[in-house]
């Protein structure tokens, strides 16, 4: 059966291990420095805050959003969402987290263009991601010219999946990199607790890695099935 086919894991395991050590790094690095408050005692709202007003971003909103790390910010809305954790935490963690964040509300401010494609980009990968696989599957199995071009069809419209997530990588490094500077620039932090900002940071781009690294090997997979069934 063509979802138990070995093959498959000769082009999977690399990328699954990679995100398997990636969310280990996550989560020791998390939990690390979340015991480590900052020197000032300021919490992640208040790093978030303080880093917009300093840069003319009073418009931006900052809310407490429900879940485990689910910060992010909303560039429709202008609104950077804090997980409890991060919002009211006082660790070198959630202030890098928040700092992270409001990284993304610069780059938006700055109209980053890495930033402005991936938001052009995410209807169609939220349409692409299951139904890509769909369509290729149904391609695949059908016979002759009509097969193959659905076939190619969704392995096309699955590649948006891949490409978005090599966008990504630029992005989120930029809002890292940003982070770090900010945070000291702006007296959030001092230069010696960067060491656990950057632990966390790091930790935190390798997840991004590991989702890029399992969307191009699962489209090779399929790049591979295509090409062995032309041969035929």
């Amino acid at each position: 059966m063509f979802f138990f086919d070995p093959l498959y894991l000769l082009f999977s395991i690399p990328a699954l291990l990679l995100g398997l050590w990636a969310q280990w790094q996550v989560q020791s690095a998390y939990n690390k420095f979340s015991r480590v408050r900052t020197a000032t005692g300021v919490n992640g709202a208040q790093a978030a805050r303080r880093i917009l007003d300093m840069n003319g971003m009073r418009h931006v909103a900052v809310e407490r959003v429900e879940g485990f790390l689910s910060d992010h910010y909303d560039p429709a809305h202008k609104v950077l969402r804090l997980s409890p954790q991060v919002y009211e935490g006082s660790s070198l963690a959630s202030v890098g987290v928040a700092a992270h964040e409001a990284g993304h509300a610069l780059q938006d401010r700055d109209g980053f263009a890495m930033l402005k494609l991936r938001s052009a980009m995410v209807p169609s990968v939220q349409i692409g991601s299951w139904l890509g696989p769909i369509i290729f599957l149904v391609g695949f199995f059908m016979s002759g010219f009509v097969g193959q071009t659905i076939a190619w069809a969704g392995l096309i419209l699955f590649g948006a999946t891949a490409v978005f997530a090599l966008v990504t990588l630029p992005v989120e490094f930029n809002a890292s990199s940003r982070a770090r500077q900010l945070l000291v620039s702006h007296g959030v932090l001092s230069p010696m607790e960067l060491s656990g900002i950057n632990s966390v940071l790091n930790a935190a781009a390798l997840t991004y890695v590991a989702a890029a690294a399992q969307a191009i090997s699962t489209l090779l997979y399929y790049g591979f099935l295509m090409m062995s069934r032309r041969d035929e």
